[in-house]
């Protein structure tokens, strides 16, 4: 067990660990329609949080087809072109485009008196916080297959950067 401990700890310094636990943070938010959404808080995303949200409009009205870029403007006949990559291949989205947003800072039941609460919003709380526990056993055993079929491994990478420079002229 403790060289798995070791592993997971290795792990976390990974983008391909967080990647697999979003995954199951989006199901989580996705079957609540984007009103809860789970998060990690503290040292090294050391707890699991409870979050509310929402879809909302985001006001894009188009994209680019050959980059993705998005666009706050209608495309048309006359102005498809994109912004970024210079392509003609602008389009409308065909349903408004929307975005989650998260309220960290809203307390959930914060000051809540549950005599006031009916039997049937109890048992939906109680639901609600049930399927962040059963969340959070997902990511535990999400991590665990993480450690028995995969390895930490080193990679050396370089980032090409331009920079200016100023040169002399020859004489």
């Amino acid at each position: 067990m403790p060289e798995e401990v070791d592993k997971l700890f290795d792990m976390i310094q990974t983008q391909e660990f967080f990647d697999v636990m979003d995954e199951c943070k989006r199901e989580f938010a996705a079957k609540h329609n984007y009103l809860w959404q789970a998060g990690m808080n503290g040292r090294s995303g050391g707890y699991l949080v409870l979050y509310q949200g929402e879809k909302q409009p985001s006001g894009y009205k188009s994209y680019c087809t050959s980059c993705g870029q998005k666009n706050y403007r209608p495309a048309s006949d006359d102005d498809c072109t994109c912004g970024v990559c210079g392509q003609p291949t602008r389009v409308n989205y065909p349903y408004t485009h929307t975005q989650v947003v998260t309220y960290p800072g809203r307390g959930t039941d914060v000051d809540e008196n549950f005599e006031d609460w009916s039997m049937y919003e109890l048992r939906e709380r109680v639901k609600l916080v049930q399927e962040l526990d059963q969340l959070a056993d997902r990511m535990v055993e999400s991590a665990l297959q993480l450690a028995k079929k995969s390895q930490v491994v080193e990679e050396v990478f370089f980032i090409p950067q331009t920079r200016r420079v100023l040169t002399m002229d020859s004489p």
